[in-house]
Order: structure tokens, then sequence, then C-alpha cells
């Protein structure tokens, strides 16, 4: 079912040093997470637990909040800090799909069309906040999900539609992706407009491009299972740690698996969709059919309409600035 997985896995390992890079940022991620979440847990044992029950909800409390926190910090860090590698590898991708080569010193040609394009990471932010308001609500309509599961469907069955629904609200993220790779190609001055198009595209497409990105995100629930099978083990072998500490060795092993989904499992998926939703929308054009259709189901993208209508800036933009040129002199 998935067409273009040969396709998308060539793009996948010729843009391996942009993977390299992720798998590099995301073991140090994971490090300082065992790190911090390690030092709050033996804290949190030494001085909270106490002898009752009440003391192991504190603590299961305490570490909640504690990776709660680092994963919004984290969410952060990679949105506005790690955005140039981020939406580069996206750039690189667009490019390998589109013209079928790679660019000489690939991880200078994406960040650089990241900057270029986009100049900061506040600006690259609110086009993607925006993506994926009108991509959600657009998803969840056309799969059904959007509201509350009838009280009457049988707990299988609702635990199923819930997996289904939370698939649906992982694979927006990765349409995100899809529409901005589009945008990497289109090189339209006005990067609302482009957006607004690539939405488009995206409505006269959306079987395949949806189908495949659920497909790769149920995958990756399966390969979590079966990474912390084969690295269960180790937690096993560092059980052998104080009481207070013995909470690292399960650490570790998530942090292993954590390296291994954001630094190989992420791109390769990112790259399947981009690849797909590419593919499947060449040739097309967008057309007020599709929009009409669009603005049944998402209220958001009247919002994207409007601001490519009026050309406005995106965040970080001098309203008064000339649209950035690239090397061959074409308007970027």
């Amino acid at each position: 079912m998935i067409r273009h997985l040969k396709t998308a896995t060539g793009a996948f390992v010729k843009t391996l040093p942009f993977v390299v890079v992720e798998l590099a940022i995301g073991a140090v991620f994971a490090l300082l997470a065992v790190v911090y979440l390690g030092l709050v847990g033996w804290l949190a044992v030494e001085f909270l637990l106490g002898d009752g029950g009440w003391g192991l909800l504190v603590v299961g409390a305490v570490m909640l909040i504690a990776f709660a926190s680092f994963a919004y910090v984290w969410r952060l860090i990679r949105r506005y800090v790690l955005y140039l590698v981020r939406a580069g590898h996206v750039a690189v991708v667009a490019h390998v799909i589109t013209e079928g080569e790679v660019p000489d010193n690939q991880l200078r040609y994406g960040t650089s069309q990241v900057s270029e394009y986009f100049l900061s990471a506040s600006g690259l932010a609110g086009v993607e906040l925006l993506l994926e308001a009108v991509l959600g609500q657009l998803t969840r309509s056309v799969t059904r999900l959007g509201g509350a599961l009838p009280a009457s469907l049988p707990g299988g069955l609702r635990a199923l539609a819930t997996v289904v629904r939370r698939s649906v609200a992982l694979a927006v993220g990765h349409l995100d992706d899809a529409v901005l790779a589009y945008m990497f190609v289109d090189r339209d001055p006005n990067r609302w407009r482009s957006a607004r198009d690539g939405v488009v595209l995206y409505g006269k497409c959306w079987k395949p491009v949806l189908a495949t990105t659920l497909l790769v995100v149920f995958g990756t629930y399966v390969l979590w299972f079966v990474l912390l099978t084969v690295f269960a083990p180790l937690a096993v072998a560092l059980d052998v740690l104080p009481t207070g500490v013995e909470l690292v060795s399960w650490l570790v092993v998530f942090g292993l698996v954590a390296v291994v989904h954001t630094g190989v499992v992420k791109p390769w998926v990112k790259t399947v969709v981009i690849t797909t939703f590419l593919l499947e929308s060449r040739g097309e054009r967008p057309d007020s059919e599709t929009v009409a259709w669009i603005e049944a189901r998402s209220d958001r993208f009247a919002e994207l309409t409007e601001r490519a209508e009026n050309d406005d800036p995106i965040d970080g933009e001098d309203p008064s600035r000339e649209p950035a040129r690239s090397a061959d002199g074409e308007t970027a």
C-alpha cells in the first residue's frame, strides 16, 4: 500500500548527513534526559517516598511533572533552536525528490534554504502553527474522528478508535512537513500563498498521503514495542543498582529507544510522507472546487487564505523587505 517506499528510502539514504546530525542531537538530549530524570527520581525516592502508598503517588506525580517539563523544553528547543537542522532536512529531501540529485554540501544547502526563505525560527514556527491547525481540522474531518466517541461504543472498539484518533494527531505533524517541503519547491515569495496552495494540493491527494502516513505511524508503534523488548534485558542487568537509583536502568532503556526513534525512525517517516505527497501531487494545480471543499472542513483555512491574499509578512520579517533571491538570481 505504501507506493513510494523504495523512492523514499533512497532519498533517506542520500540525506544521511542530516540523519546523523539529528541522531547526534537526539543522543545528547537523551543523555540529558536520563541525567535529569534520574536525579529527580533519586531525590524523590530518597526524600518523598516514605512508607505508605501516598509516598508512591507523590513520587509518581513528581516524575510525571519532570517528564512533562523536559518534553516541553525539548519541543521548544526543537522548534526554535534546532529549526535549521529540522527544516533543512525537509528542504534537502524535497530537492532530492524533485530534482533527482543531492545538492552539493547538503547541510549548508538545507540550512541556507531555511534561513533565506523563513528568515527566523519565529517566522517558520508561525507558518507551521497555522498549518498544523488547518491540517488537523481537515484530517480529523475526513477521518470523522474529531468528535467525542459515543458512550454506547464497546470498550474494545473505543480503545481502537482512540488509538486511531491519536495516530491521526501524530500524522498531522508529518503532513505539516510535507506541505513545508512543497513550499521549498514552490519558492513563492508570498509564503502564506505557498502554504495555502500546499494545503489545497493535500486536499486533492489526501487519501494516498494520509493512508501512507497512518501506516508508517502504526509501524512506529510496533517498532517501539520491539525496541523496548530488545533493550529490556539491559534494565534487568542494571537492576543491581541501589534502590534509590534503580529507576535509572529503565531511564537508560527509554533513552536508547528515544535516540533510535528521534534520530532514525522519525527522519525516515518524514521522508516517506514528503516523498508520497510530492509525487502524488505532481502535475496537480490548486482549484476552486478543492478550496471550497477544504473551507467546509476547516475554519482556520480562511485565516490562511486571508494571509495569502494580503501577502502578510511572516514573523520577524520587515514588511518593506525585498524577497530574498537564490544564488542563481531567481526570487527566493
